[in-house]
């Protein structure tokens, strides 16, 4: 019997998620990949497999799936309420799921993304060497919707080792956030103007930026009027559009960006970022390579 997963309900949106296209730039693709990257990799090493098996990313909470065949997983990220056939199971833990049995996450009481990880993968085609949805450009498989049949790949032959794996939940207090100076932080008209703020994540913001709302940024008086050409851009960049409210880019930015890049979220606090939802306070401490 081929093993799958029945999707039976998604929530607000569920996306196939791998570790993404790197090294694409050039071609105008971005990587994409999982939001949080480090609550995708907990999934993966749970399961005794490596990154290129494909989890499901869900937001908000929502997903409902049937096993076909019997199947291992494991939830992490975003500490949500989690039931099979009713009855409450752990999280950040392997998980035997049996053929007919319905997995149910629920809405996390703190944090945005839990990522569901199956043992073997989410094996759908992959599209320039990954499975991730790119919502910004569309590459990648859709978004999953109910009445979708998701296939899983063979599992690896190493098995798990670890029952239970501890991690620090997103929370929902204030998020600090630590980044190096950018490559145009000169064109604030005052060097510590982002970090003397305390933000809040806008309703608008999706898997291509956290929109932050606060007090408006002002240029430079010597960039008044002034234009940017296009330049590339990183996951984890704070760019300031013209209205003065910065964008913290996530895993589905553009590739460039003609706004001034002012500051650069490190790695691992760009998947904390990743998990403020709308409402969130956040801070900015800028460090330098010699912190």
């Amino acid at each position: 019997m081929s093993r799958a997963l029945e999707v039976l309900a998604t929530g607000p949106l569920t996306l196939v998620q791998d570790l993404g296209r790197p090294g694409l730039a050039a071609l105008g693709v971005g990587r994409s990949g999982a939001a949080d990257r480090d609550a995708f990799r907990l999934g993966a090493r749970l399961l005794a497999q490596d990154y290129t098996a494909a989890a499901l990313e869900v937001t908000f909470g929502g997903l409902a799936v049937r096993a076909q065949g019997d199947l291992m997983v494991a939830i992490t990220g975003a500490e949500a309420p989690v039931t099979v056939e009713q009855r409450q199971v752990a999280t950040r833990s392997p998980l035997s799921l049996r053929d007919g049995e319905t997995l149910r996450i629920g809405t996390p009481a703190a944090g945005l993304r839990t990522y569901l990880s199956v043992r073997g993968g989410v094996d759908v085609p992959a599209v320039l060497g990954s499975r991730a949805t790119d919502t910004l450009s569309g590459i990648g498989p859709p978004p999953v919707e109910a009445g979708h049949l998701l296939p899983v790949g063979p599992p690896p032959r190493t098995f798990p080792v670890v029952d239970h794996a501890p991690a620090a939940r997103p929370t929902a207090g204030p998020i600090v956030l630590h980044a190096l100076p950018g490559p145009r932080e000169d064109w604030l008209a005052a060097s510590d103007a982002l970090t003397a703020a305390t933000w809040t994540v806008s309703s608008r913001s999706d898997r291509v930026g956290i929109r932050l709302e606060g007090p408006a940024l002002q240029r430079h008086p010597t960039r008044e009027g002034l234009e940017l050409p296009s330049e590339g851009v990183v996951r984890g960049a704070i760019q300031v559009p013209a209205g003065g409210e910065p964008v913290l880019f996530l895993a589905d930015h553009p590739v460039t960006g003609g706004y001034p890049v002012v500051a650069v979220v490190r790695e691992d606090d760009v998947d904390a970022a990743a998990q403020a939802v709308p409402g969130h306070r956040v801070r900015i401490v800028l460090i330098h390579p010699e912190d």
